[in-house]
């Protein structure tokens, strides 16, 4: 009996740390990574402009200021792209971009990516969808990312919608499918609490408790 109560102890207390852990981790290796990449810039211009070595030798102990530097070159370059001058230097950069070979299809596909993701006018993972994959029989969640379109609807005899189906727990790799319109079935779900459902492989129900099991509550469950 005691045996089996400090186990439901110790995964009680795991389940609390577990999270935060990860997290603290993650975080400090983002911090870290954005850190890095900026003390190598700094490091890189010391060549055109002499002494940048000594700036970064002098900011490497200062934790988190590539985070603050790259968000605020993010949002000022936002700032200054709004204008009708930063947009005319916008389309002069792309135009570059696409004249030079091997750039110009890695450039072009990751900007058309990053458009139909970030913007407001976008439906990419708009809609949390369930279909049946990989078989008929097994349901997953998906998500909208749009309808064919160009050459390929051309090809299509019924309407059909482009989903991604996420793999677990991972959802950053996962099937792009063409499917049809009256195989899939819209969710009353958030984007967000799919995601946590796909990550959590099925443990975090949306709309379900979100809570830690107690101590009770595992004990009362029957051991195999």
């Amino acid at each position: 009996m005691k045996t089996r109560s400090f186990k439901q102890y110790f995964i009680t207390g795991l389940l609390v740390w577990l999270p935060m852990g990860i997290t603290v981790w993650v975080l400090t290796w983002l911090v870290g990574l954005l850190d890095s990449i900026f003390l190598a810039v700094l490091y890189a211009a010391d060549s055109l402009i002499p002494g940048m070595h000594k700036l970064a030798e002098a900011l490497r102990g200062v934790p988190g200021l590539g985070v603050m530097l790259v968000a605020i070159v993010i949002f000022s370059t936002g700032v200054f792209v709004a204008n009708i001058f930063g947009q005319w230097m916008l389309r002069q950069w792309d135009n570059l971009m696409n004249r030079i070979p091997v750039v110009r299809s890695i450039y072009t596909s990751v900007k058309q990516v990053a458009d139909t993701l970030f913007s407001g006018t976008g439906n990419a993972f708009s809609k949390a969808l369930l279909v049946q994959y990989p078989r008929e029989g097994s349901w997953t969640i998906a998500f909208l990312t749009g309808t064919p379109g160009g050459e390929v609807a051309k090809h299509l005899d019924q309407p059909m919608v482009s989903v991604y189906v996420p793999t677990t727990p991972n959802p950053t790799s996962g099937f792009f499918l063409m499917m049809p319109t009256a195989d899939v079935i819209e969710l009353d779900m958030s984007v967000d609490d799919a995601l946590k459902y796909i990550i959590s492989m099925g443990v975090v129900v949306p709309g379900g408790p979100d809570q830690i099991p107690s101590v009770e509550s595992s004990a009362a469950k029957p051991s195999l």
